[in-house]
């Protein structure tokens, strides 16, 4: 009863896993191994190598045994989380560099190991793409447990909690996550992290709440307080009252019902109240992910982000690598479409394992990227292209290029396509002679030329992220200007209407693949403007398929229309927002 004394205290922070859980807290401090800085004398250089090498063995064999429990305990999907801890442990290019810098500093192995891991952690901490940032605190968490190896020191776990308890800490790395007592713990709570974290897609499969970025609650908080966690708001309470716990008595019901509701409306048409059809595809990242294309009855794949197979791979993958992930994912949906888009790196997604690639430069985000790099590096363009090409030979595939900034840039990248078409042609090799090649729209050059573009192209794929990001000038990952970021800003609206009315007169599809497709609020936004189809991360799917079967065409263009006369983007979002409310009632 301590705990109705205390003053109640409501944290806001990021829901990355749906849930409610109250109870007592437990505390993880996490602290860095502290690294010892020292000279190496040169005849004991072969020495210290050799007791690198044991340590990266050490290493590999632990979490080799973690995967294995994880796998037992939680089953395939999530002890493939440790494929990136395995990848990091035998990068070559992570390796080499350590021994290079301990040949030429002469300094101990520990301290030459950090210094190099640390360039690569602060090379990923930078990346946009909340899933790809996260391999940061894959190459974190294998860099302490290599440290701690050489160091001879054992690593604290949450494998024993005493009772039922909410874990909160700074951060939990993936393989904190795979020790938690699954028994005892009822909710995770975290300062940083994001929706994509490790120990959010284990708290999902243990069925527990968990809300991330919550901001030093754990300086803050005490071992006798206790906690509740609103996985479904991002909102954890800090000694809840009396009224608050029978209010969340309440909602928590509520939820349930209102969730059974959502998984009841995958399984029936993407189709509006008076009788319009609209497609739902799903973004995906790696392979294995097709298997929650089909769980959530998506109408195929509108995203396949292919970065992955190079960022999580020591070297740049082959034609045949390639074409061996898209044939996997491609015949896994057929009949169904993927489109798989080129290779959208640099800026924010640099290749930590080739930095001669990228070169240093003051404003990454407008520099030597995506189709940018493609076109410089033409084969390994050409090497992407081919293997997407064969995969078409297993399904229907349609080809995307990013961040396309007008018709020239389209046509030259069409040129090498053609290049590869007439290689695999003299080869004999099968592919699909009609495969469709849309743009990616995320530069406002692009969206202004939409009238040139949409005569080259068979389908755009409108990048709301990035194309806000830079019609606003607004850096999205910058918390002093992140609230400026607006979609409902009138100039996002009128530019989307321009791109789907110039791609309308040519006959060219639009589909919408950025957050807004995501978010049930935008829906009848983007309805109404004429997109024809959204894409999203699998998990969002049923909440859009709800509210789709619960809108009108007609008032969604009604809307849209009304919206494109307003001047606050303030008010356009409270419009959309208040009818979204009024037909999503959760009861």
């Amino acid at each position: 009863m301590e705990s109705r004394a205390k003053t109640e205290n409501i944290i806001h922070g990021i829901s990355a896993s749906q849930g409610i859980a109250y109870g007592p807290v437990f505390l993880y401090i996490q602290s860095d191994v502290e690294i010892p800085s020292y000279q190496v004398d040169p005849d004991k250089r072969i020495e210290e190598i050799a007791r690198f090498d044991h340590a990266l063995l050490e290493t590999r064999q632990q979490i080799t045994k973690i995967q294995s429990e994880v796998e037992k305990n939680l089953g395939p999907d999530e002890a493939r989380i440790f494929d990136a801890h395995l990848l990091v442990i035998e990068d070559q290019a992570l390796i080499s560099e350590t021994i290079r810098e301990f040949e030429t500093t002469s300094k101990n192995i520990e301290t030459c190991f950090s210094k190099v891991s640390q360039r690569y952690i602060e090379a990923f901490s930078k990346i946009d793409d909340e899933y790809l940032r996260e391999r940061a605190g894959d190459i974190r968490d294998v860099t302490q447990r290599v440290l701690q190896n050489l160091l001879g020191q054992a690593g604290q776990n949450l494998s024993r909690l005493a009772d039922k308890r909410i874990v909160v800490a700074n951060d939990i790395t993936p393989s904190d996550a795979a020790s938690i007592d699954r028994s005892q713990a009822i909710a995770i709570v975290t300062d940083s992290g994001s929706k994509t974290s490790h120990a959010v897609i284990v708290a999902r499969s243990m069925k527990i709440p968990a809300v991330v970025g919550v901001r030093d609650l754990s300086k803050h908080i005490k071992v006798a307080d206790w906690l509740l966690v609103d996985g479904y708001e991002g909102i954890v309470i800090l000694n809840p009252t009396e009224q608050t716990l029978f209010r969340y008595g309440k909602i928590q019901l509520q939820k349930k019902s209102f969730e059974q509701r959502l998984m009841e409306a995958t399984r029936l048409p993407s189709v509006t109240l008076d009788g319009s059809p609209v497609v739902l595809r799903a973004n995906i990242e790696k392979i294995d992910e097709a298997g929650l294309v089909k769980e959530y009855q998506a109408d195929g794949v509108g995203l396949f982000r292919t970065e992955f197979l190079y960022l999580s791979s020591p070297r740049i993958p082959t034609e045949d690598d390639q074409y061996q992930s898209y044939k996997s994912v491609v015949e896994a949906l057929a009949p169904a479409p993927v489109v798989i888009r080129t290779l959208d790196l640099g800026g924010d997604k640099p290749m930590a394992s080739n930095p001669e690639l990228f070169p240093q430069e003051s404003n990454p985000f407008l520099g030597f990227r995506a189709i940018r790099f493609c076109l410089e590096y033409r084969d390994i363009f050409k090497d992407q292209l081919r293997a997407i090409l064969r995969a078409s030979a297993h399904g229907r595939v349609q080809l995307m290029y990013p961040m396309i900034s007008g018709a020239e840039e389209f046509e030259r990248a069409n040129a090498v396509l053609e290049e590869c078409k007439d290689d695999l042609r003299k080869r004999g090799v099968a592919f699909d002679e009609a495969i469709e090649v849309g743009a990616m729209i995320e530069i406002p050059s692009a969206a202004m030329t939409a009238d040139i573009l949409a005569q080259k192209c068979d389908f755009f794929s409108i990048g709301t992220n990035d194309l806000i990001q830079y019609m606003l000038a607004i850096d999205r990952i910058n918390d002093r200007i992140a609230h400026l970021y607006e979609p409902t800003h009138p100039a996002v609206l009128r530019v989307l209407k321009q791109i789907v009315d110039e791609a309308h007169k040519q006959g060219v599809k639009v589909s919408v693949c950025g957050e807004m497709a995501s978010d049930p609020v935008y829906l009848p936004l983007l309805v109404g403007l004429g997109v024809d189809e959204l894409s999203m991360t699998p998990p969002l799917l049923p909440a859009v398929k709800y509210f789709v079967r619960a809108i009108r065409l007609e008032e969604a263009k009604k809307l849209a229309e009304q919206a494109l006369s307003m001047t606050s983007p303030k008010e356009i979002y409270a419009l959309f927002d208040s009818f979204c409310h009024e037909r999503v009632k959760v009861e």
